[in-house]
């Protein structure tokens, strides 16, 4: 019987929740027949040996007890893996020994995720992992990087191309926000990015940022219906007041996308920035993203909008499971920069 090491979250009697490094063997994971919790049917038959992991926010909700993204406890986090398949059943098109990616879907959340060293998954949840990634590249990029690359997409079908002007990146700091700035400075965008780290400038400006502006200039509080024209393109990874703004001051016919709710989930607006600018508001739901599009958008992370080697390195830190726990409650409050990659 295989056994593994894994974080594992449990609740104590009295409601609180603890963090802890546990063996755990593979006849704890998901049954063949289960079911994930968000719908997605199907045999639980491809196990997989987990070779990196990464930390992003609803990782931490998870670890931290949070019952919106977590139902049932004990268990172990982690929305993103890469690894070797080391068991398939009936799954065309996989064998053992395949590298595979597997971010999403249900992964982390009723599903024991990343944060083991082995992960049983249905197949259909398996991308796999391009040539042009390396194992530990495709963690720095994870589900931030892949969900910067639809809101890339998304962009560009609206046809704001490096011509057509500045491109607002908010959040810029955290992992959507970076993985925009790298993946739109390769490409040749000019890229101004916004963040509340006041120590990120240098860093930002790194890993490709032209410009860099304080989370107060890029978050009006004058209640004013329209701004003076400046974005092109937004990717925004913050939500309330901040993207409020940003649909304000975007140019005729630019597009804003959103993809987060750090700042608030609300939006309070009016309907003059689509009506008097036809600017469109997009969303980019990384989770449910139908799998031909899922593996369109690895293929380009791992060609054209590959960021630089130096870049990437510039982008990540590297903990293994028993730095976690750290790294897990700085995150809640704001203190991770970048990536943080989990080595199994």
């Amino acid at each position: 019987m295989t056994t593994f090491r894994a974080l594992v979250v449990s609740q104590n009697p009295e409601g609180t929740f603890t963090r802890r490094i546990e063996q755990r063997s593979v006849e704890d994971l998901p049954a063949h027949a289960a079911v994930g919790a968000q719908g997605a049917a199907g045999a639980y038959d491809v196990l997989v040996r987990v070779r990196y992991s990464s930390l992003n926010y609803k990782d931490a909700l998870s670890a931290s007890g949070n019952k919106g993204v977590t139902r049932t406890y004990p268990h172990t986090p982690g929305i993103d893996a890469v690894g070797e398949i080391v068991e398939t059943g009936d799954s065309a098109g996989f064998r053992a020994g395949d590298e595979v990616i597997v971010t999403s879907y249900d992964l982390g959340m009723n599903t024991p995720g990343g944060f083991g060293e082995y992960i049983r998954v249905p197949a259909a949840w398996l991308v796999p992992k391009p040539a042009g990634l390396s194992a530990h590249e495709s963690m720095i990029l994870g589900t931030a990087g892949f969900t910067a690359a639809l809101c890339l997409a998304q962009l560009q079908k609206h046809d704001v191309t490096p011509d057509k002007g500045e491109v607002l990146v908010t959040g810029a700091s955290g992992g959507v926000g970076c993985l925009s700035v790298a993946i739109l400075s390769k490409l040749g965008y000019r890229v101004v990015a916004a963040s509340g780290k006041q120590d990120a400038r240098d860093w930002l400006m790194r890993i490709g940022a032209a410009a860099v502006i304080s989370r107060a200039e890029a978050d009006d509080k004058s209640d004013r219906p329209m701004l003076r024209e400046r974005w092109a393109g937004v990717i925004d990874a913050v939500g309330g007041n901040i993207l409020a703004t940003a649909l304000k001051s975007t140019k005729r016919a630019g597009c804003v996308t959103a993809c987060g709710l750090t700042q608030s989930a609300e939006l309070r607006t009016t309907v003059f920035p689509f009506i008097l600018r036809g600017v469109a508001l997009v969303g980019a739901d990384s989770a449910e993203t139908p799998m031909p599009v899922r593996r369109e958008m690895w293929h380009r992370m791992s060609a054209a909008w590959k960021p630089a080697p130096d870049v990437l390195t510039a982008l990540e830190e590297v903990v293994g499971l028993d730095g976690l726990d750290t790294k897990i409650d700085l995150i809640l409050h704001g203190g991770v920069r970048g990536r943080v990659v989990v080595a199994l």
